[in-house]
């Protein structure tokens, strides 16, 4: 197995007597598609935001491409090459969706935002922001209020925003969370088309999607990870499926 571009080492977070994420270790190799499942209050946004940088771990360390990253802030993590999309959109409404990939290249580029709200408007910035729209299917939206989309377009235009970002790695939470049928196919679709050409952790409850997708799938169980496997040995796994049981069918 290649040497892994993410390695968690006993990854703890607690508050006070509640232990969120306890001593949680896996590693992700490049290319990889691995997904984290988890029943409902396992931990897995929380590990998320510990992998990000979002949240302070209390011990543990995060190894990316073999550097500790552990004490670094979000964007230093950012521009090693780790991304992340969120649960909840965290796009700008009032900015079309180019715009919002616009700055979001500007921003890696270590510009300020002096140009703020002309982003889409520099040559420099609008063509890449364009291709980023344009691998996750929204070119023809580009124009758009982002406010004005879809939730599934808004979805996808994270995804975007992420991929302007040039990362080696892209952290997903959730990214079919509140989309329609429709909609989760064309995100379903995007993931796919990306899989291999980045390494991606994927959070997500919609296991048909998990299934379809995933090189590794590693179940998060009241903070600690119960297995880490292939899709196929996952389902058939009693412990997992016991875990499992009134929560989701893993069918």
């Amino acid at each position: 197995m290649a040497e892994p571009l993410l390695e968690l080492r006993n990854l703890r977070k607690a508050y006070g007597a509640l232990v969120v994420t306890d001593n949680v270790s896996l590693s992700v190799t490049p290319g990889e598609l691995h997904a984290v499942i988890g029943p409902n209050g396992a931990g897995k946004t929380t590990l998320i935001h510990q992998i990000s940088g979002m949240l302070p771990s209390d011990t543990g360390s995060i190894l990316f491409g073999g550097e500790d990253i552990t004490s670094l802030p979000m964007p230093q993590r950012v521009r090693r090459g780790l991304a992340r999309s969120f649960q909840i959109t965290s796009i700008l409404p009032g900015f079309s969706a180019l715009e919002n990939v616009a700055l979001a290249v500007q921003a890696r580029s270590g510009s300020s935002f002096r140009l703020f709200g002309k982003a889409a408007q520099e040559k420099n910035l609008n063509d890449p922001a364009m291709e980023c729209l344009s691998q996750v299917g929204l070119a023809a939206r580009a124009h758009v209020p982002a406010g004005l989309l879809s939730h599934g377009e808004k979805r996808q235009l994270e995804l975007a925003i992420g991929l302007a970002t040039e990362p080696k790695l892209l952290l997903l939470d959730e990214p079919l969370a509140g989309t329609g049928h429709e909609e989760s196919l064309r995100v379903v679709e995007t993931l796919r088309r990306l899989k291999g050409r980045l390494t991606i952790v994927l959070i997500e409850h919609d296991m048909e999607a998990v299934f379809a997708l995933a090189d590794r799938v590693s179940v998060l169980v009241y903070g600690r990870v119960l297995a880490t496997d292939t899709p196929g040995r996952i389902r058939e796994n009693p412990d997992v499926r016991a875990a499992y049981l009134g929560e989701e069918e893993l069918v």
